[in-house]
């Protein structure tokens, strides 16, 4: 496995562990125009910890979060920076979901498509990493169900799925075969800073 993947897989891992162990805040919001199908939805997920412990033998990190709840993790030689913890660093998490969905333009020429970036700390800074991962889907109109303002949309592995659309779309207006762009990001960061 390359270094870089094990890092990826190391802070994930801290990620996975804090998640689990600790109530974050999330918040969540949406943003339409009225009568225009598709919008977009962000939701962000924090969750915050205070580094009360080091084993630097054993790579062991004891964190509290601000609500008392105490976990640890081990942080693999992958991991950069490790002499840089110190006793009162705080760990910040962050996971980020956007979803932007919308009707593509007559003509416009749209493809599925995936990218990932990933960044991390220079020597010498406390460790820290941070993905992003964007994934488009165009999905093809199948069916309009006016009655019950549905439509049926198809991915590209073919599968089918009925969805509601908003009373304030007008699908008198839409017709089968339009396009649906479907582009999802994914930001996740994982860092450790003075307090």
């Amino acid at each position: 496995m390359k270094p870089l993947q094990l890092i990826i897989l190391s802070c994930i891992a801290i990620a996975a562990v804090s998640c689990k162990s600790v109530t974050g805040e999330t918040n969540s919001y949406a943003i339409v125009q009225e009568g225009v199908p598709g919008g977009e939805i962000i939701e962000t997920s924090v969750i915050r910890a205070t580094v009360t412990g080091i084993d630097s033998e054993k790579r062991k990190i004891t964190f509290v979060s601000p609500s008392a709840e105490k976990f640890s993790t081990v942080a693999g030689p992958e991991i950069l920076n490790f002499d840089e913890i110190r006793i009162g660093d705080q760990l910040i998490i962050t996971l980020t979901e956007e979803v932007v969905i919308r009707m593509a333009k007559p003509g416009e020429k749209v493809e599925n498509e995936a990218d990932s970036t990933i960044g991390i700390a220079p020597t010498g800074d406390k460790p820290n990493i941070s993905m992003n991962e964007t994934t488009q889907l165009v999905a093809t109109v199948t069916a309009i169900d006016i009655k019950k303002h549905k439509a049926t949309l198809q991915f590209p592995d073919g599968s089918t799925k009925k969805i509601k659309v908003r009373k304030d779309v007008d699908l008198s207006q839409r017709s089968v075969g339009e396009k649906v762009v479907i582009r999802s990001t994914e930001r996740f960061a994982v860092k450790i800073v003075k307090p």
